[in-house]
């Protein structure tokens, strides 16, 4: 075991490292809610929310008794087993949905795949289209869907049968989608191409296309779910009901999970067709669960709704248009488009206590927990409001 007592330990980790992510400079040791604290001491207002799995924030307390519990009980039980906590989970989640089935998975990247794998069994077809500027993963099918060629190219080739269309195009929608399309995939919100929300009609257009046609309709709803944009899931602001949806970050409420729903036109899956090791274990399905139970039984949804409503015109009426282009999204996702890059307003956001993440190159976007303070929401609008200003 290294004694890392005298060592420093940004440097530890730099040297260990995989060197795939590009770390900011400071090490968060603890969270609480919408806070977080760095190993000096530093206090800050979250607005990553953990890329999106944060939304209960930080130990919150219904999940960290339901893990503790449940790690005091059983922790792995494959899916071959029938497992008790499993099958309330699975029932819970579908009936929160209206779908019939689920398949339980890891992460996002994993449902994404999962999705993928079932499009095609369940159609018998090969092709998927995306839309530009989506963003779905980065593992080989999911990054097949993807649309940023920076994330592509290095792992080229990629699986075949992928095409991307202009998003909240329906015309182009309709030439992409053929009787060799096995699914449309799409985001509700497209958050790291950019916070760009579907446009009223388009998502109906694509359930339409797809029903006409014989192909599925996939949403991706990793992290517009679990109320980020103000209703449950985030395609509930255009009323369709999509084949499939993928799931994960706040479906456990910062423990890895993924998840795949599965409509009526989908049917069950093959026996031993997929699977996943650690796929619904018993840990990540208790903490699920106490998801679900916060999220039913208060009004963090509909607050995120008004909270991000209220805040979006706030920062039109207020932010100098000399500094931005438009601020766009749907409840507590909130895009910011600069008209200079984004890299430095997030240093000098830092600077002064608030973590904030960027969708691309000019595009600030905040995701705060859905349990964020009223006080310690509109403290970080205030600094955001004033560190872009003194930007220009």
């Amino acid at each position: 075991m290294l004694d890392v007592t005298t060592m420093d330990l940004l440097a530890l980790e730099k040297e260990h490292s995989s060197g795939t992510y590009i770390k900011r400079e400071i090490q968060i040791v603890r969270g609480e809610g919408a806070r977080l604290w760095d190993a000096d001491g530093h206090e800050y207002i979250d607005c990553v929310g953990g890329q999106g799995a944060a939304n209960l924030g930080h130990s919150h307390p219904a999940v960290v008794s339901a893990i503790q519990q449940q790690a005091a009980t059983l922790m792995s039980c494959p899916e071959f087993f029938h497992n008790p906590v499993r099958a309330r989970y699975q029932a819970a989640l579908c009936e929160a949905a209206g779908m019939p089935r689920v398949y339980l998975c890891n992460s996002g990247a994993e449902a994404i795949e999962s999705a993928i794998k079932l499009a095609r069994v369940a159609t018998g077809r090969t092709g998927i289209v995306a839309a530009m500027r989506g963003f779905h993963g980065r593992t080989m099918g999911a990054l097949s869907a993807t649309w940023n060629k920076a994330y592509r190219e290095p792992f080229e080739p990629l699986v075949p049968g992928m095409s991307h269309v202009p998003f909240n195009n329906i015309d182009r929608l309709a030439e992409a989608i053929t009787d060799q399309t096995a699914a449309m995939i799409i985001e509700p919100v497209q958050g790291e191409g950019g916070v760009h929300p579907a446009e009223p009609g388009y998502l109906k257009a694509a359930e339409r296309l797809c029903h006409e046609r014989g192909a599925l309709l996939i949403l991706d709803e990793i992290q517009t779910g679990f109320g980020r944009t103000g209703y449950f899931f985030g395609h509930e602001y255009d009323d369709v009901q999509p084949d499939l949806i993928a799931l994960a970050k706040s479906i456990g409420g910062g423990v890895p999970m993924g998840a795949v729903l599965m409509g009526e036109r989908v049917g069950a899956l093959p026996p031993a067709s997929h699977g996943s090791t650690f796929g619904g274990n018993p840990l990540a399905c208790a903490a699920g669960l106490a998801v679900l139970d916060v999220l039913c039984h208060s009004d963090l949804i509909e607050r995120a709704r008004t909270r991000g409503e209220a805040v979006m015109a706030h920062l039109r009426e207020n932010l100098p248009a000399e500094a931005i282009r438009e601020v766009r999204g749907r409840g507590l996702l909130i895009g910011i488009e600069l008209k200079d890059k984004v890299a430095p307003v997030l240093r000098a956001l830092q600077a002064r206590g608030v973590l904030a993440l960027p969708a691309g190159l000019t595009v600030l976007r905040l995701l705060p927990p859905l349990v964020i303070s009223d006080e310690d929401l509109w403290q970080a609008i205030t600094i955001v409001e004033e560190t872009i200003s003194h930007a220009i």
